[in-house]
C-alpha cells in the first residue's frame, strides 16, 4: 500500500474507535512500528491531532479540534449526503446554501461514475413543493425510480394502496415530487392508461425494465401531486372565492393545502379546498381576506353556526 493510501486507512481506523494500541494498528495496517510512528508524525504535520501515550496501556487516539478527517461513505450514504446537500443548497431560509453548494461540488468531484448517475438523476427529476426538510424515504426505491425517470425507461413495482391492497404496476416514470411529509412518483400507468401519483413509501420491489419509451404529453408534475394531496384524499371539497389577487393567495396558501383554480375574476381568486366541514371552516376563517364559500352547503352552514356563536359570545 502506498503512503497516501496507508495514511487514509490509518485515519479511518483512528476515527472508528476512541483508542487503539500501537500493536493493533501495526497488525491492521501490516506495517512496522517504525512506519507507524512516521505515519503518525505525517498526520500531525497535516493538522490532525493524533494523541499518544506510552507504557503498558499506551496507544493512539484522534484528538479534538483538528481538521475534519476524510469520510469513507458506502454507496447509499454518498447518495443520501448528496441529495441532502442539494436540498440545502436550494433552500430559502437556512443560511447554509453557500456552504452546502460548496460541499456538494467537492463531493461531485470524487463520486464514482455509477454514483454520479444516481445523484444526477435525483437532481434532474426531483421537484420540491416545500423547501423544508426532506421527508424520510427508502433510498433504494427512490434511486431506482429517479434513474428510470432520467433515462427514461419503464418501471415495475408492487404498490400498496391506502386500503392495504397490493397490486403490480407497470409505469412510464416522469418525475419525483416531495412535500413536507411524503415523496411521490408521477408516472403514466400503462394498465390504467392515465397519469397517476404514487406514494414512494408504498412502493416495493421497484425494478427498471430496461425498456425505453417516449411520451410527448407530460403533465405539470408538481400541480398533479398538489391537487392529489389537497383534494383527492378528501370526500368533501369546497370552492371558495377569495377577494385577493392570485399572487397574494398563492404566497399565503401551500399548494398541498388548497388548489388555486385557473381563471381569476378581477381582484378575486378561486380556491378549492379538501377536508371535512369543520376543518374547511377553520381554514377559511383564518384567511386574512374576505371570502365566500360557493359550495358545498355543509361548509356554509358550518361557517354560519360559527358566526352566530361568535356574535352571541361577544355581544
Amino acid at each position: 500500500m502506498d503512503t497516501p493510501g496507508r495514511l487514509l486507512r490509518l485515519l479511518t481506523l483512528l476515527s472508528s474507535r476512541p483508542w487503539w494500541t500501537g500493536a493493533e494498528l501495526v497488525d491492521r495496517l501490516e506495517i512496522t512500528d517504525r512506519t507507524l510512528r512516521r505515519d503518525i508524525t505525517r498526520l500531525r504535520h497535516l493538522g490532525y491531532p493524533v494523541e499518544a501515550t506510552t507504557g503498558p496501556y499506551g496507544g493512539y487516539r484522534l484528538g479534538a479540534a483538528g481538521r475534519l478527517p476524510p469520510l469513507l461513505l458506502d454507496d447509499d450514504e454518498a447518495v443520501a449526503v448528496a441529495v441532502a446537500l442539494r436540498a440545502a443548497s436550494e433552500g430559502t431560509a437556512s443560511g447554509l446554501e453557500t456552504a452546502a453548494l460548496s460541499a456538494l461540488t467537492k463531493l461531485d468531484q470524487v463520486l464514482p461514475v455509477r454514483l454520479r448517475e444516481r445523484v444526477g438523476a435525483l437532481r434532474t427529476v426531483t421537484i420540491g413543493l416545500r423547501r423544508a426538510e426532506l421527508p424520510p424515504v427508502d433510498l433504494d426505491v427512490l434511486v431506482v425510480a429517479a434513474v428510470a425517470c432520467r433515462r427514461p425507461e419503464r418501471l415495475r413495482f408492487r404498490y400498496t394502496n391506502a386500503d392495504g391492497v397490493a397490486t403490480d404496476r407497470r409505469v412510464e416514470p416522469f418525475r419525483l415530487v416531495y412535500t413536507d411529509r411524503r415523496w411521490y412518483l408521477v408516472a403514466y400507468d400503462l394498465e390504467r392508461a392515465a397519469w397517476r401519483t404514487f406514494r414512494v413509501d408504498r412502493i416495493s420491489d421497484a425494478l427498471a425494465t430496461g425498456q425505453p419509451f417516449e411520451r410527448t404529453d407530460p403533465p405539470d408534475a408538481g400541480a398533479l401531486v398538489a391537487r392529489g394531496v389537497a383534494l383527492a384524499a378528501w370526500p368533501l371539497q369546497a370552492l371558495v372565492r377569495v377577494h385577493a389577487p392570485r399572487e397574494a393567495v398563492a404566497e399565503a396558501v401551500a399548494p398541498t393545502i388548497a388548489v388555486i383554480e385557473p381563471g381569476a375574476e378581477g381582484d378575486s381568486t378561486m380556491v378549492r379546498i379538501g377536508g371535512d366541514a369543520p376543518w374547511i371552516a377553520d381554514f377559511v376563517a383564518g384567511l386574512p381576506w374576505r371570502c365566500e364559500v360557493l359550495e358545498p352547503d355543509e361548509v356554509r352552514a358550518e361557517l354560519r353556526r360559527r358566526g352566530e356563536r361568535m356574535a352571541r359570545d361577544h355581544r
